[in-house]
């Protein structure tokens, strides 16, 4: 089982095409009868990490400034090197009326299994060590962008698509529950955020929801959706491209926002990623809610300007809230800086690292 979890994952996840979140009163001279405190308020459910006094992003090379509007740059491809890093996040019109964490902050994450290390970097080192280097990242970007704080965070794959379609005929494995709960001691004894992927091949979100429940019911953990995984009969993920339905995806945002309303919880992300335009069908019906905030995450490895155009065309161009972006550190060519990320347009909101 696991030979094959290695090998969907490295195989067909998200390459850019298939071929391939004082009391001031005045004195009135009157006894004032002091009451027992109360509890105290409870703070975010994470630490976020802050730029030191006076840090900024690094002199770059060969800076350029593009001939054109920065937005019509960036969809041919090019950076506006002209502006500093980590401008909006939100695009003119769209609004945040939650109080998610992307409001004030952004995401730094670290994706993928702990079984194996070909599909993301959280696979490729012990959970104390992935601690501190996620940690390290994090204050990367908090140096380049000293303005908005940064939320380490773990993406853990909670349900991995399968070219087996097992005894159920899911073409999915699901991670060990004991398994999750390692990694959400680790992101909370650290003060990070853990969110929770799911993959789908034949399952469907709210079944894998379902089965994350208990997860999502904690403060600090937040539900991503892998599409690209999501088939149909006569499908096999990693083989055929899937495609999910922006209704679905809808209904998995009002679970979420649901799940909030009733259990008290702090206001909720939801992330969906998506490689190529047609995976993500009836887009338009993606909407954030008053305590769910959503985010678009473009992925994608290759060369920084088809990384640039395929940001500029599934987020800038059909922006449904917030924008994510995806680091391939074997991948890319080459590696984008912080720096480099951080001009994009939107500013992304979540950065993940493969």
């Amino acid at each position: 089982m696991l030979a094959v979890v290695f090998f969907i994952v490295a195989a067909g996840c998200a390459g850019d095409s298939p071929e391939a979140g004082e009391d001031g009163s005045p004195d009135t001279g009157t006894q004032t009868v002091e009451q027992p405190a109360g509890e105290p308020e409870a703070g975010p459910p994470f630490e976020a990490i802050t730029a030191p006094p006076g840090a900024g992003p690094p002199a770059e090379r060969d800076q350029y400034c593009p001939g054109e509007d920065a937005a019509e740059g960036q969809a041919a491809g090019r950076l506006d090197m002209c502006s500093p890093p980590g401008g909006e996040m939100l695009l003119p019109g769209i609004e945040d009326r939650s109080e998610g964490p992307l409001g004030e902050h952004r995401i730094v994450a670290y994706y993928g299994h702990p079984y194996s290390d070909q599909m993301g970097i959280l696979g490729e080192h012990e959970p104390d060590e992935l601690a501190e280097r996620l940690r390290s990242t994090a204050e990367a970007y908090a140096r380049a962008d000293p303005a908005t704080p940064v939320i380490p965070t773990i993406e853990l794959i909670a349900s991995v698509a399968q070219r087996d379609p097992g005894e159920d005929g899911l073409f999915l494995f699901r991670t060990p529950p004991e398994v999750i709960e390692e990694y959400a001691r680790l992101a909370e004894e650290n003060g990070f955020l853990l969110m929770l992927d799911v993959q789908l091949g034949r399952s469907s979100i709210a079944e894998e929801i379902e089965a994350i429940m208990p997860f999502l019911k904690r403060p600090y953990v937040h539900l991503a959706i892998d599409t690209e995984y999501s088939v149909e009969e006569g499908q096999v993920p990693g083989i055929n491209l899937g495609t999910v339905d922006g209704a679905e995806v809808q209904a998995a945002i009002e679970t979420v926002s649901g799940l909030v309303e009733r259990e008290g919880l702090p206001h909720k992300i939801v992330m969906v990623h998506q490689f190529e335009p047609v995976i993500v069908q009836n887009k338009h019906l993606i909407r954030p809610t008053d305590n769910v905030q959503v985010v678009l995450h473009a992925d994608g490895f290759g060369a920084l300007e088809a990384k640039v155009i395929k940001y500029d065309m599934l987020v800038t161009q059909e922006p449904i809230q917030y924008g994510g972006f995806k680091v391939f550190y074997r991948q890319d060519t080459p590696v984008m800086t912080p720096e480099q990320v951080l001009r994009l347009y939107p500013a992304p909101a979540v950065v993940t690292h493969q």
